[in-house]
């Protein structure tokens, strides 16, 4: 920032701030940063309490996300005033969020009417069949021309059309016009600026292209694919630009009067704030899931092999909307929880997976596949599930934790394998943060596995970062270009392996992967799965009486024929 600009300095040497709120899959927080500095100022985050009610669901109390942003903005404020700031240094807000995890609630109470259900909660199986019923050939890619996005319990649609088919305040809500559904983005900026006092029903094109109803083209909710889905579009928010004045804060919290002016799901919010803005550039974030997003640019690039169109941000209500191509792996660290929780392998997760993983120079051609809820991109297969296979007597848990570990990075050599069919230009380099990324051997292993070098950031969260710069750039106070020109220090990490054994264990892998799929299958009755009923199904109910009654009469023959 120019030394003679007008923007509110005060003494001279401190810079405005800019706050974010970040609120994850695990945790809430709240970040300041100095507009031009990419280096935190101040945090504070709390934990979230995750319930999974049944196998393969997750939800969140959207209550609880509210009281904690409250908490870790009067914690945050606090340290502020420890280093000279006050509450008034801070002239804009930010908000990055958990993209797809879905909240319907009533506009004038202002309760949830059902739990957040998470982005990887998979209860929607019965859902997407419902829905596909209703395609020509039952295809899942059939609107992603449109959309960008497969049908997939991943997406909120999904959700949405759950909680109105199986929760009756949702039902009843529709029926009375009183209904609100949204993304998180969309719950916190609507208690943030009022609540049912007037809160903001707002969304931005980020969060909006996750939810399978958004129109890649138009940046609206499409009327077909909202018919389709049974979702009214009074309910959805209108959906904004990433970048812009959206209001103020008025909720009797700390925060009153603060302009809110940037809003970015997590995974694009990553991609600014690793300064991934040209064409051609990518990144991946390495949490409970994986997520690897490749900038295209201005130009829509439609996926052929397993990937989905997303809007990486549009910078302004004016301004193009720029598109990426994305990859998600639903199981990341989320398979070093599983070896710690369910198997007993290992006990501190950043730890125990380095070092113990490093005391073998190799898997022992053990692979490790963890589909625990389905595989994601670019497989989309929600049959799929978890299986360890390789084993021999000679295999320890040792040979499973460093498995484990590479599962992640041929996850992601599975996406980059599906972007360069895509865009016919390979990756020169990737771009990696996330908590997973703090492990070195993770991190040489996926430049082995993938060919290219990794450059690691210096700081393990990218995605506050990226929303504050594009709320400050909105609020006048951190200028993009001056973001785009930063010198960003990263870790580099360089291939050592050749071609010839990146190859052949990338091939093992996709046997592996091979294996993993069909294992999820509808369930039937114990009569229907046998084989004469199975064959009966078919016949005529008539025919099928006789046929029964002729099977008894044979079988009492042969019985007493012994």
């Amino acid at each position: 920032m120019d030394e003679g600009s007008e923007m509110p300095v005060k003494e001279g040497a401190k810079r405005p701030l800019v706050g974010v709120i970040d609120d994850g899959t695990k945790t809430v927080r709240f970040v300041i940063y100095e507009a031009e500095s990419t280096e935190e100022l101040v945090s504070y985050q709390l934990d979230k309490t995750e319930v999974t009610p049944q196998e393969g669901w997750s939800e969140q109390d959207p209550l609880e996300i509210i009281h904690h942003i409250r908490l870790c903005a009067e914690n945050a404020i606090d340290q502020l005033l420890e280093l000279g700031y006050t509450k008034e240094d801070v002239v804009t807000l930010g908000i990055t969020n958990q993209r797809e995890t879905t909240i319907a609630w009533d506009k004038f109470t202002g309760l949830p009417l059902h739990p957040a259900i998470a982005w990887n909660d998979i209860r929607t199986d019965s859902t997407v069949d419902a829905i596909l019923a209703k395609i020509p050939d039952r295809n899942k890619n059939y609107f992603k021309n449109i959309c960008g996005l497969p049908i997939s319990p991943y997406f909120s649609a999904l959700k949405m059309r759950w909680l109105k088919d199986n929760i009756k305040a949702v039902r009843r809500a529709s029926r009375d016009k009183r209904l609100l559904f949204g993304t998180v983005d969309a719950w916190i900026i609507w208690n943030l600026t009022g609540g049912p006092h007037g809160g903001l029903h707002i969304t931005d094109v980020t969060n909006a292209s996750r939810t399978l109803l958004m129109n890649l083209e138009t940046l609206n909710w499409d009327p077909m694919l909202c018919r389709l889905f049974g979702i009214h579009r009074e309910s959805l928010p209108q959906i904004r630009s990433s970048a812009e004045i959206y209001g103020v804060v008025k909720n009797d919290s700390i925060l009153d009067g603060i302009r809110i002016s940037g809003i970015l799901g997590n995974q694009q919010s990553a991609l600014v704030g690793q300064n991934c803005l040209q064409a051609g550039q990518a990144k991946n974030t390495y949490r409970s899931g994986c997520f690897l997003l490749y900038n295209t640019g201005t130009r829509r690039v439609h996926s052929t092999h397993g990937l989905i169109t997303t809007v990486a941000y549009k910078l302004g209500p004016d301004a193009p909307p720029v598109y990426a191509l994305e990859g998600s792996i639903a199981v990341a660290g989320g398979a070093m929880k599983f070896l710690r929780d369910n198997l007993s392998l290992i006990k501190d997760v950043a730890q125990d997976t380095e070092h113990i993983a490093g005391q073998v120079f190799s898997t022992g051609d053990v692979y490790f596949v963890p589909a625990f809820s389905g595989l994601y991109a670019p497989y989309w297969r929600k049959d799929a599930r978890g299986i360890i296979c390789g084993l021999t007597a000679f295999t320890t848990k040792n040979h499973i934790i460093r498995a484990a570990l590479e599962a992640v990075c041929f996850q992601t050599r599975d996406i980059l394998e599906a972007m360069n069919k895509d865009c016919g230009m390979p990756l020169a380099k990737l771009h990696v943060d996330g908590k997973m990324t703090s492990n070195d051997l993770l991190m040489q292993l996926q430049a082995d596995l993938i060919g290219i070098p990794v450059l690691r950031a210096q700081s393990w969260d990218m995605s506050a970062l990226g929303v504050g710069v594009v709320a400050g750039g909105a609020a006048g106070v951190w200028p993009l270009d001056s973001f785009r020109t930063h010198n960003t220090m990263n870790d580099t990490f360089l291939p050592t392996t050749t071609d010839d054994d990146r190859d052949a264990r990338y091939t093992k892998w996709k046997m592996a992967v091979q294996r993993s799929l069909g294992w999820a299958t509808s369930k039937k009755s114990i009569t229907m799965t046998e084989e004469r009923f199975r064959l009966l199904a078919s016949i005529p109910a008539t025919l099928y009486i006789i046929g029964s009654f002729t099977m008894l009469v044979v079988s009492n023959m042969l019985k007493n024929n012994r």
